[in-house]
């Protein structure tokens, strides 16, 4: 193999390290963002908006409820896509881990 393909593929062993390592941590701020107190209390107080735009707009009672469920059913859904992705994230990262360790076995 030549020095340059060599040094190509260290370079892009340490990008991958990098972007293993920070995904994961920006993944995690967001959901600690999505789920803190604060969220919650943020997301509570625009699901109350948003059923009151609702209801004020003339939206029959059991629409307004779906509709606001739903509205709020989308940022759960978000919270759980992502903590799927970081468990993901772990599993890729000690993958790649335990190949480069064989790698470096042979």
């Amino acid at each position: 193999m030549s020095e340059e393909k060599k040094e190509d593929i260290e370079e892009l062993r340490e990008v991958l390290s990098v972007v293993s390592k920070e995904v994961p941590a920006l993944i995690k701020g967001l959901i600690g963002s999505v789920f803190s107190e604060e969220a919650g209390k943020n997301m509570g107080k625009a699901a109350a908006a948003f059923y009151k735009e609702l209801k004020e707009a003339g939206m029959p009672e059991e629409t307004a409820i779906r509709m606001t469920e739903n509205y709020v059913s989308v940022f759960t859904d978000l919270g759980e896509m992502m903590k799927k992705a970081v468990s993901e994230g772990k599993i890729k990262e000690k993958l790649a881990e335990k190949h480069r360790e064989e790698k470096e076995e042979d």
